[in-house]
């Protein structure tokens, strides 16, 4: 009974079922009590599991609240706000904390410039028309190709059309006095450089749709044929709306906005003074072409630009021989450098008496009475002075070739002589030593012979002792330097090219590119030359590569006259041209 009625094991029971709760209280203490004062240790257990998974698809960032921005914004400093489409190098190669602006690399800045991939593609020793292509405006028929046919208006003195042929060579010269080389001659018009250069253009290896790429842009507008039609007869109204109507065109066009039309250049057959009216008075001779604020920009290539003007640049005349081949310029050369030449010197031309700063009457003089001098006199009614194969076969006989100014500074048969491989005797630097340094050595000696006009007006010199001064093996090596000058006057038929041999054409284009790239360079490094006196055009043009200071000048005085209504051009410029259509007119009739 005693043992039966005790309490032991119910105690038991309760002692385990109290253990069991105490351990509990226990767990559950240390979980809220404990873990939940450090949520670090639970939570950046989570947010490692988060973030192991995002980083398949987006890099982390040091804001936790942008742990899902976008791959491009993902390396931004917290206090900035999203830059504005920040090139891809920026991003990947991110400055450190702190880093100066100035101190990023500088092709960030160079990238702003709208011309950078024309540059680049020089860079690209693979690509053999690298810095070398050229874009070719698509301009309205009205401005090149309607001129062409109606070309029995382009002069007042004769038909046109027969100089159209060939594409702009003329009709092929007969050969009745055996001056010319087989093939390769024509009966060429002095100013019909406009149509030969566009057609020379459309053989061109490197011409590119893409203007971003472009060098250069040309610009096909037939200039000097367009105011041949107009000088004689008409008001400045029809003598500018052509050139008004063209700069219109171009300035609509997003190649004009790279650059403001200074990688534009455009070609024009006549004298530069054809294209400078300095006034609107219906009685000043020309247009204002080159006046114009848009056309100031652009380059000309004209067959005589002005001392005093930076947008114009001198370019041969056409002469009668237009090879093929290389082979054709190389029989030629060979064959001026065995010709037997009986006269020390000669003189095509006819005396001015109407110019009494001429000295045409004084050469003419001096060659009359000289034994060693032969004489082709071009008065209106002497007809061989206008026969390619008289005048040729003259300048083949002759040592030297006298090239005084003609009407205006230039001369085409400055360009038949030295094709002739006569050496050419100047009177004015302005006849070719500051018109034509892109095709011409600076070094004038090597190639011709200089004596000054006021020599010859006080007659101070004699023009046959001057010449006879000079050594054999001298006059040898500048005969040699004139052959071997040939092709860079001459232009090859626009309907082939020559294999090796750069032509007038060839060397213009790349002046024009290497002009283009500089000013590009400079623009990028920020040089500007403030010193730029546009009134000594000339000096500028004879310096060597990487001078950019003038200074006193030898030739200042033949280029120092009086200037007239704003210091461009002068009357006599102006009287000048009005005379050359006088020559003109005698040429074609």
């Amino acid at each position: 009974m005693e043992k039966g009625g005790g309490k032991p094991a119910p105690s038991r029971l309760c002692f385990l079922a109290t253990l069991c709760a105490m351990f509990w209280v226990l767990i559950f203490y240390f979980h809220f009590a404990v873990v939940s004062n450090e949520p670090d240790a639970s939570a950046g257990q989570v947010a490692e599991v988060r973030i192991a998974r995002t980083r398949l698809q987006f890099p982390v960032t040091d804001r936790p609240d942008m742990a899902l921005a976008p791959p491009d914004r993902a390396s931004e400093p917290p206090p900035s706000p999203p830059p504005v489409a920040r090139p891809k190098e920026e991003v990947e190669e991110k400055p450190a904390a702190g880093a100066r602006e100035e101190e990023m690399p500088p092709k960030v800045v160079a990238a702003s410039y709208p011309f950078e991939r024309a540059l680049r593609t020089a860079e690209n020793k693979s690509d053999p028309c690298g810095g070398r292509y050229i874009y070719v405006h698509e301009l309205p028929p009205r401005f090149n190709e309607d001129m062409l046919r109606e070309c029995e208006k382009l002069s007042v003195w004769t038909n046109m059309c027969r100089f159209m042929i060939n594409d702009g060579l003329g009709p092929p010269l007969s050969d009745e006095e055996g001056v010319f080389s087989s093939t390769g001659w024509y009966g060429t018009n002095q100013f019909a450089v406009d149509v030969i250069f566009g057609n020379r253009m459309k053989q061109y290896e490197c011409l590119t749709k893409d203007s971003s790429m472009a060098a250069a842009v040309f610009v096909p507008f037939y200039a000097g044929f367009d105011i041949a039609r107009y000088l004689w007869g008409y008001n400045i109204s029809m003598r500018d709306a052509a050139s008004l109507d063209l700069v219109d065109w171009l300035m609509k066009k997003p190649e004009w906005n790279v650059m403001g039309g200074r990688d534009h250049f455009l070609v024009a057959g006549r004298i530069t003074w054809d294209f400078r009216r300095l006034t609107d008075g219906e009685s000043d001779w020309g247009s204002k072409l080159l006046f114009l604020p848009a056309a100031k920009n652009m380059s000309m290539l004209v067959v005589e630009s002005s001392p005093w003007n930076s947008n114009d640049f001198g370019i041969p005349y056409p002469t009668y021989f237009h090879p093929a081949k290389d082979a054709d310029v190389f029989l030629w050369q060979d064959r001026m450098r065995n010709l037997e030449r009986p006269w020390l010197f000669s003189f095509a031309g006819a005396p001015r008496p109407g110019d009494p700063m001429s000295i045409r009457g004084q050469l003419i003089d001096q060659c009359r009475s000289s034994s060693v001098c032969k004489l082709l006199e071009c008065d209106l009614g002497e007809s061989k002075c206008h026969s390619p194969s008289t005048i040729m076969k003259m300048f083949q006989s002759s040592l030297f070739c006298l090239q005084p100014q003609g009407d205006s500074y230039t001369r085409r048969s400055a360009f038949d002589s030295m094709l002739a491989g006569c050496i050419p005797v100047f009177f004015h630097p302005g006849s070719a030593y500051v018109q034509y340094t892109w095709h011409l050595p600076k070094n004038y000696t090597r190639y011709s012979v200089f004596i000054p006009e006021n020599d010859i007006r006080t007659r101070n010199a004699s023009i046959e002792e001057r010449l006879k001064s000079i050594h054999p093996d001298v006059v040898k090596n500048m005969r040699e330097e004139v052959i071997n000058l040939i092709p860079r006057v001459i232009y090859a038929d626009p309907r082939s090219k020559l294999e090796t041999l750069k032509d007038a054409f060839d060397v213009s284009i790349e002046a024009i590119i290497n002009k283009v790239t500089n000013l590009r360079r400079d623009i990028i490094a920020g040089r500007e030359d403030k010193d730029f006196i546009e009134e000594n055009s000339w000096k500028y043009s004879l310096l060597e590569d990487g001078q950019r200071t003038i200074g006193p000048h030898e030739w200042d005085p033949f280029f120092s006259k009086p200037k007239d209504k704003g210091g461009d051009s002068s009357s006599s410029s102006a009287e000048a041209a009005k005379k050359s259509w006088k020559s003109e007119q005698r040429v074609q009739n």
